[in-house]
């Protein structure tokens, strides 16, 4: 009998008794040690694993396979627990959900799933929502002959009558661009790929823009025109020549007057705008573009409204004419203020909304335009995520905005800015007898080692004693000023109902507590990122939530960045930890200029041909600072066609640590060949996906 056969044998023996014992099981997956040397500012690095990169190389392929193979065996024993968090997430899911329908140009819209079906179906009704319903894009037909389909943005013409959608097949984000026509229900190939995800129509109902990404680096640089009355090629109408800007967009305002291209990098970006009444003519620039110069612009009425940081660290609200765009024209109307950030807004005939943010949490603040008058939206939990939604009236004096926390599910509201009154429209449905009063949510402000106060938010299950005993997973990322609001997640309950505390720590690089927080948190600040979430998780261990013997930590993508940094600053600290699709190879990739994201985002991490980043980032690249120690358990997601964290990082991270792994903790790779960054496109297949993560957490929290 084979060692293989016996080993399953043990297995099946003992699947019901728990888990297997760490020293057992098939042996992992060994890549090649091929060294190659990287030299740079005298400096030489070896890696041994720099050939797995790639992804049309069979031997890379094999690997990979080998690595998913050792994965499902070393995990077979949890297929009984991964199969009931599949369902009970399952369950929880209304499968024929609708979301909230928003009114725009005469139909109310609205997304809605149908049982069993992994796609969204796309629908309106024209002026009621009881008149009948158009379905205008069934995703679930157009992905029948994929294994990846996602939809990335649509737009429809003023007349209502053509849609234009753009379609990613492989996860790449390389799009195609294709136009229904809505009376007929045909769908005509533009011939238009490689485009970037958007797509937007002028007002003459026949002209759309679209934007294009380079083909090797994926960077957005083209903006073209596509007139559907003749058979002349695409237009090009705008490119942009500065590889540190990596993403352009282009669309069409609220109120329907202009395009609007933005052109955005790191620190800076540049607004330019056409009469949408006349997508022949040429955009004009609305402000040229200065270095560490950041605006958003909203157009009504004959002016601007100008969002910017001119002069404001956490922005202030300008407005300008038609006539005079240029900032020395800009009136301020709301000062910059130290301790409120202002994130975003809304224009309205009569009011306007402001989105701010202070001590780390959103707030609206509705201003009446004629009077001066403002109040604030009331919310009273401790800790929650709010924000405006979906508007596509003017004249309307109602404001649709999102709310959501760890124990409230994601609610809808119309709310009512000249009386008040608060309208609840739509609260994700959460079926299996979910009741938020067993929950509870908790915000902490802990100080971290240099005195600074950094955030947490914590949501468990009532009646958990604070003795270190229960599971707890830390959420973290900490990246291009993004911030961790505290939100519902549906599937988490899974974890809360075993016992487990969730917690967010709110670390430096993020935006919570103002633009410093995102400075303090990059470039050569880089490391306070680390430091606050060890702090964080060190805070929860001495406050009684957990003990480093249950406690576990996850990331994503520059989150997974931070994971990658913690295990080797601080294996001990952690029982397990899950990185996702984590930006590991901190030195090489930001050294590569033909890899998507890399010159774009030097203001982020800092440009490694200068010998200050370099060694800064040298200091804390979890690649380059894997060493012999004991790490803990650890689960690595990767996609093969990712197009912002290159599947190899994730590789030849986990070849890496396993040659210099001391203990018997399992370190397991998972690579979605089918996809890219955000993993699987089907509903279901995520909940898959999220099924083998939780039930690798599950298992070890079990384990003694």
């Amino acid at each position: 009998m084979n060692r293989n056969l016996i080993y399953m044998l043990v297995i099946a023996m003992m699947a019901s008794c728990g888990p297997v014992p760490e020293t057992e099981g098939p042996e992992p997956p060994i890549a090649e040690k091929r060294p190659r040397e990287l030299v740079m500012h005298g400096d030489t690095r070896i890696d041994n694993y720099f050939w797995l990169r790639d992804r049309e190389d069979q031997e890379v392929l094999d690997h990979l396979h080998a690595e998913n193979a050792y994965l499902e065996e070393v995990m077979k024993h949890t297929e009984p627990l991964q199969e009931r968090l599949f369902n009970e997430m399952k369950e929880r899911m209304p499968q024929d959900d609708q979301s909230a329908p928003f009114y725009d140009n005469g139909y109310y819209y609205y997304t809605r799933y149908e049982e069993g079906l992994e796609y969204p179906i796309y629908c309106r009704r024209p002026g009621s929502l009881e008149a009948e319903e158009e379905i205008i894009l069934d995703v679930n037909e157009l992905a029948e002959p994929h294994p990846f389909y996602r939809v990335g943005t649509f737009d429809i013409t003023l007349d209502n009558r053509w849609m234009a959608f753009t379609a990613d097949t492989v996860g790449r984000r390389q799009f195609t661009v294709l136009v229904k026509d809505l009376a007929t229900g045909d769908i005509h190939e533009t011939g238009i790929s490689n485009a970037g995800g958007d797509v937007s129509w002028a007002a003459d109902s026949k002209t759309f823009f679209y934007t294009v990404i380079e083909p090797e680096t994926l960077r957005y640089y083209r903006i073209f025109r596509y007139n559907m009355g003749d058979d002349a090629e695409p237009e090009l109408v705008y490119e942009e020549k500065d590889d540190t800007y990596y993403y352009i967009g282009v669309s069409r305002s609220k109120d329907d007057r202009y395009m609007m291209i933005s052109a955005n990098a790191t620190l800076s970006n540049e607004i330019w705008i056409l009469d949408a009444d006349k997508p022949e003519g040429e955009f004009q620039v609305f402000q040229p573009r200065q270095r560490d110069l950041r605006y958003r612009v909203w157009s009504y009425n004959g002016k601007f409204y100008v969002l910017t940081n001119d002069q404001a660290e956490n922005w202030r609200l300008m407005e300008t004419t038609e006539e005079n765009t240029r900032m020395e024209h800009w009136q301020e109307i709301i000062p910059h203020r130290t301790d409120v950030l202002l994130e975003s807004m809304d224009v309205f005939d009569d009011y306007l909304v402001i989105q701010e943010r202070e001590r780390g949490l959103r707030q609206l603040q509705i201003i009446n335009k004629v009077t001066r008058e403002s109040h604030h939206v009331d919310f009273d939990e401790e800790a929650y995520t709010a924000n405006i939604g979906v508007n596509r009236e003017m004249s309307t004096p109602v404001l649709r905005f999102n709310y959501t926390s760890l124990t409230t599910p994601m609610t809808s509201y119309d709310y009512h800015m000249e009386n008040r009154d608060l309208t609840l429209v739509k609260q994700q449905e959460v079926l299996g007898g979910f009741d938020p009063e067993d929950y509870e949510t908790r915000r902490y402000y802990t100080e971290a080692r240099d005195g600074t106060e950094v955030p947490v938010t914590l949501v468990y299950r009532k009646g958990i004693s604070l003795d270190g005993t229960n599971p707890l997973l830390l959420y973290g990322y900490g990246s291009y000023g993004a911030s961790a609001d505290p939100r519902f997640n549906r599937n988490a309950i899974s974890l809360l109902d075993r016992g487990f505390v969730y917690a967010i720590a709110h670390v430096r690089g993020g935006q919570e507590m103002g633009r410093h927080w995102y400075d303090d948190g990059k470039l050569l600040n880089k490391k306070n990122t680390f430091n606050d979430f060890i702090d964080c998780a060190e805070f929860l261990v001495e406050k009684g939530y957990t003990s480093q013997e249950h406690l576990f930590a996850s990331g994503g993508s520059a989150g997974g960045l931070l994971i990658g940094v913690v295990v080797n600053e601080r294996p001990d600290l952690f029982k397990g930890v899950i990185a996702g699709v984590p930006f590991v190879d901190v030195v090489t990739t930001m050294l590569d200029e033909t890899i998507p994201l890399t010159t774009s985002e030097y203001d982020e991490w800092g440009n490694p041909n200068d010998p200050v980043y370099y060694e800064y980032m040298l200091s804390y690249s979890p690649y380059d600072n894997v060493r012999e120690q004991e790490y803990p358990h650890m689960f690595v997601t990767s996609g093969l066609h990712d197009s912002q964290v290159q599947f190899w990082e994730p590789t030849k991270w986990v070849a890496k640590l396993r040659e210099h792994h001391t203990g018997d903790q399992k370190i397991l790779l998972y690579t979605n060949m089918e996809a890219g960054h955000g993993g699987a496109s089907g509903r279901f297949q995520r909940l898959r996906e999220q099924a083998k993560q939780y039930a690798f957490l599950i298992d070890l929290a079990e384990s003694k």
